[in-house]
């Protein structure tokens, strides 16, 4: 018996994306929203404009971009928009942060300003999970989305460890700060080690982008900067390793206490 060729041609992934005008439409208006949405350069039509004024309302990251990094992404018919969709169901923080201190004496949060790697992002949310910590705030927009890649780095972390992602980081950590969390920032510009601070309250540790570190807002807003010494001639270590560094320093104090 001959086969169609045509049947046995390997498809491009279409897993975690939403593609065409309507259903990507659709999509926002159900409350299911993307973490970005590609659209053709050029691309124009009463359609388009309501995507463009849904993606504007709900602050969702857009790119405009050439027809064929589309077709590299699907060669379903996506009508030239295609959205990626996150691979977990994200925390609404403003929720999240009351219940923790209902279910929690002292909770810990780790919060990546600017994370643009997923495999940092996955390696971060694994240790943060193994040590307790209670949820994983990141920013909506420079920041690795949390994709398959990122669970799969994370051994499925990310399924089980809370992740708010929040339009405005900076707003966002202000109000965790007036709640009661104390804000630590992981920077080589600490004025103390990180062995120094306490970290048995309820904390929120800060670790920032893999370029240029945690931003200067955050860093003026944070109760206190601490960093890792570093005996050997290299300006830092990796983002992810930096972040267990601290959190099992953190679990060191919080066992003590106990």
């Amino acid at each position: 018996m001959l086969h169609d060729k045509k049947k046995f041609i390997s498809r491009k992934k279409t897993e975690g994306i939403v593609y065409g005008i309507h259903p990507v439409i659709e999509a926002i208006r159900s409350g299911k929203l993307p973490d970005k949405v590609l659209i053709k350069k050029g691309y124009t039509s009463p359609q388009i404009d309501e995507l463009h004024q849904l993606i504007k309302k709900h602050q969702i990251v857009r790119q405009d971009v050439p027809v064929e990094k589309l077709n590299r992404i699907t060669n379903a018919p996506h009508q030239g928009v295609v959205a990626f969709m996150p691979a977990i169901e994200y925390h609404d923080l403003e929720k999240l942060v009351p219940e923790l201190f209902e279910r929690v004496n002292n909770p810990m949060l780790v919060v990546l300003d600017r994370i643009t790697d997923v495999r940092n992002l996955g390696a971060i949310a694994r240790t943060a999970f193994c040590a307790g910590a209670n949820a994983i705030i990141i920013p909506s927009r420079e920041s690795a989305m949390v994709n398959e890649d990122a669970i799969k780095t994370s051994a499925g972390a990310l399924h089980h460890i809370p992740v708010c992602r929040v339009n405005n980081l900076y707003q966002s950590l202000a109000f965790i700060k007036d709640a009661g969390y104390r804000l630590v920032s992981i920077t080589e510009k600490g004025k103390s080690l990180y062995f120094k601070a306490n970290y048995t309250g309820p904390t929120a540790l800060v670790v920032g982008s893999e370029e240029d570190g945690i931003s200067k807002d955050i860093l003026r807003l944070s109760d206190e900067r601490v960093k890792i010494p570093m005996l050997a001639n290299l300006d830092s270590l990796n983002v992810s390793v930096a972040a267990g560094v601290v959190l099992y320093e953190a679990v060191r104090q919080r066992m003590n206490q106990d």
